[in-house]
């Protein structure tokens, strides 16, 4: 089980490694949003956010609900939003020097 939890984690780690779905991450750790909300949020091209959301939505790190012709997306666990913290607050540190 070792190797296998290690290969997990650091296949969560490699989606985290890209600025735009951690930012995606992160406008998500403040609640349920749709796709215009995340574009806007995130700053990046709709197409490029629905392909980033349908990747995190495959590696089961958000959900989705249907809302009229609206879907909405949340995280699935609040393990993931304390880990975008911790990342984003680790980043803080580095920015700051403390």
């Amino acid at each position: 089980m070792g190797e296998e939890r290690f290969a997990v984690a650091a296949d969560l780690l490699a989606l985290l490694g890209d600025r735009t779905r951690l930012a995606l991450l992160h406008a998500l750790t403040a609640g349920e949003a749709d796709v215009t909300t995340l574009t806007e949020a995130c700053g990046a091209a709709r197409p490029a956010v629905s392909q980033h959301l349908a990747r995190l939505r495959l590696a089961g790190l958000v959900d989705t609900r249907k809302e009229g012709r609206r879907v909405i997306y949340s995280l699935r666990h609040g393990h993931l939003r304390r880990l975008v913290e911790e990342a984003l607050k680790t980043a803080d540190h580095r920015l700051t020097g403390h």
